[in-house]
This record gives C-alpha cells, structure tokens and sequence, in this order.
C-alpha cells in the first residue's frame, strides 16, 4: 500500500509565494521521479517539474525562474517552492510519484497525490 501526500496549497496574492511539500509513504522499494502537476479549469493536466531520483529536473517553461524543485530522498519528500505566483498559477496542484512498490514488483508504478488547490488572486 503506497500513499501520496501533498500539503501546503492555499490562497495567495500575486507575487506572493507558496510551498508545497508532498511525501510517498508506504510500501516503497525503489523510488523514481518525483514531480508536479497542475490542472486548471477547463484546462488538461500539464507537468510543472519533475525531478528524477539522481536529482535531475525538468520543468515547464512557464515557471520557470520563478518554481524550485526539489526533494528529499531520505524522507521520500519532493517540494515545490513558488515565488512570484500569477493568476494564471492558479490550479490544483497534485503531487506525482514513480516507484517500485516491492521487490516483487515487476513494474514502475505511478502515484498521485490528491490535489492541493493553490489559488493566486487580489
């Protein structure tokens, strides 16, 4: 049993910042990327960043200089540390996991998270 876990969404101001933190917990035998998504109304789930386990990182042009990943192996965390937030920001963001379950797992397996709406507006 694996569980996805996020926190740290909220209401915020434009230009304000925000962090959010997500752990994988649970059955856990060998553990990947880590990363974020976001959906926004009316909008399909686009990736945010996503960090690799040797901490390599991909991100969305989009947020780029503004975003931060990052993550904890020891505590199976990833974070995402947004500064400079803009109403387009504004969606629920759920917090991505690829891992192996247990040693008697064949495959990689994705995981989410429930979602953490974060909302940018004045």
């Amino acid at each position: 049993q694996v569980q996805v876990m996020e926190s740290g969404g909220g209401l915020v101001q434009p230009g304000g910042s925000l962090r959010l933190s997500c752990a994988a917990s649970g059955s856990i035998f060998m553990l990947s990327s880590m990363g974020w998504y976001r959906q926004a109304p009316g909008e399909q789930r686009e990736l945010v960043a996503l960090i690799s386990s040797g901490g390599t990182i991909t991100s969305a042009d989009s947020v780029k200089g503004r975003f931060t990943i990052s993550r904890d192996n020891a505590k199976n965390m990833v974070y995402l540390q947004m500064n400079s937030l803009k109403p387009e920001d504004t969606a629920i963001y759920y917090c991505y996991a690829h891992l192996r379950p247990s040693s008697s797992s064949i495959y990689f397996r994705e995981y989410w998270g429930q979602g953490t709406q974060v909302t940018v507006s004045s």
